[in-house]
Parts: structure tokens; C-alpha cells; sequence
């Protein structure tokens, strides 16, 4: 059952637990669940993907009950007129505040399509440094980011933090695998530690500013604890997904 975040006549927004993908694709033809068939499944008819979050991530994905409803926000989305908030844990002490401003290239099956404009805002929120040695370092430095994607290109977020070598522990594809290896062996951690915690639209039929929020998986909220950041997260409203990883 996914968890059911905000539901009207038109719109349902879910959960999305870590690797679970919102469709099928033929790059996961092994995967037998998808968010879109099991909330289809668990409401009983049938619902169209708003937008998308990458495999790892974890947080609010927003469905529509029809393709009018679907269009109507898809546009919105195009317009930059939703906003986004992300929750990183990322490699070293990061910038305090920045705007990454990098054109993003299409992945290797779209190798033809021209870099598409991409902007990232993020805001440190916390950082710790762990006395466990990684590569040549005795230590490793981490970041908790808050971020705020102005754009919605595929796998931003990730190519962003990659781009600034502040890479999102847990990224198999754009991360750095010396950090992963050590979150997976050290603090048990086998997950991308990225969560879309908030989605932010003005309802295109109501008028009324809508928002919802998504608890954090319990590994990237113990993750948080163990390093110190509780009060931080309570500054930000973060909640926890009660007993799922």
C-alpha cells in the first residue's frame, strides 16, 4: 500500500518509497511493481503520472484521475510555476547558498537532443564530519542540502550536485562509489539519500495554493539523528515514515 499524502476530485499525491519505479521501462524490465499500477490498483481506477522522481528518490509524486486534470498541472510544471523542495545528503561541506546554472546533457540513449538549460538552488543545512577514513582521507565531510530545482530535466538534481563534486550519497550513476561503499559497509545505508519532501502548486481548477508534504524514509531519518541534525530537521518540518526503510 503506498502511503496517500493529499487527495481531491482530481489530483492523489503518494509517497514514493525508495526504488520504486513510477512506471514501467523497459531500462527496469525486471521490476514487477510500479507506483502508477499499484496506486491504479489500490484506488480501483485508473491515474496518470504529473511528473516523475528517479528510482532512488524517495517523496511526494503527484497523479492525476484523468488526462484533463493531468494536463492542466503538466503545463504548470513546464512553466515553472510549482515549487519543489528536496532534502540531499552530499559529499563534503558544501557552499552555504548557491545556484547551480548548468545545461544538462540528455542521457546516452538521447545522445542526438542538444543540452537543455537546467538551474538548481540549494541551501546548506548542516554538516558533519565522520572519523571514518574514505580513499586518502583519514575523515569524510558531509552536507545536509535543502534544494530547490527551478527546472525539471532528468536526473538534475543528481547531474547538478555530480557537476559541483558535491555528489548525493547513494547515486550508483552519478555519485562517487568510494562514499557509497562506506555508507553501505559503516552506517548500513544502501539507499540514494535524496527525498522530495514538499511540492508546492497553485490548484488549476480551485485557485487555492496547495501543499504537501512527505515524510522522510526511516534510513535517511536515522542517518539524520545519528549525525546530530534532529533540531534541524524540526526547524524544517520534517517528519519520519513510520516502520518502512
Amino acid at each position: 500500500m503506498l502511503e496517500i499524502l493529499y487527495e481531491d476530485e482530481r489530483y492523489v499525491a503518494v509517497n514514493k518509497p525508495n526504488g520504486l519505479l513510477v512506471h514501467r521501462t523497459r531500462i527496469a524490465e525486471e521490476k514487477k511493481e510500479f507506483a502508477l499500477q499499484m496506486l491504479r490498483d489500490q484506488l480501483g481506477y485508473q491515474v496518470y503520472a504529473v511528473h516523475r522522481l528517479d528510482r532512488g528518490t524517495s517523496g511526494v509524486l503527484l497523479f492525476a484521475k484523468s488526462p484533463e486534470a493531468t494536463g492542466l498541472l503538466v503545463k504548470a510544471f513546464e512553466e515553472r510555476e510549482v515549487n519543489k523542495l528536496y532534502y540531499a545528503i552530499v559529499r563534503g561541506y558544501a557552499p552555504e547558498q548557491d545556484t547551480i546554472d548548468s545545461p544538462i546533457r540528455p542521457d546516452k540513449d538521447h545522445k542526438h537532443k542538444a543540452p537543455q538549460d537546467a538551474v538548481t538552488h540549494y541551501t546548506r543545512l548542516a554538516t558533519i564530519e565522520l572519523p571514518i577514513p574514505v580513499g586518502r582521507y583519514s575523515t569524510a565531510r558531509y552536507s545536509l542540502v535543502q534544494v530547490q530545482p527551478e527546472t525539471g530535466r532528468m536526473h538534475q538534481i543528481r547531474k547538478h550536485f555530480a557537476h559541483i563534486r558535491h555528489y548525493i550519497v547513494g547515486d550508483k550513476r552519478h555519485g562517487d562509489w568510494r562514499h557509497n561503499q562506506m555508507f553501505l559497509e559503516e552506517l548500513h545505508s544502501p539507499y540514494l539519500l535524496l527525498h522530495a519532501g514538499l511540492l508546492e502548486f497553485i490548484h488549476p481548477v480551485t485557485g487555492e495554493k496547495v501543499s504537501i508534504a512527505a515524510p522522510m524514509p526511516q534510513n535517511m531519518h536515522r542517518l539524520c539523528l545519528q549525525f546530530g541534525w534532529e533540531e534541524i530537521l524540526q526547524k524544517e518540518g520534517v517528519t519520519v515514515v513510520v516502520g518502512s526503510l
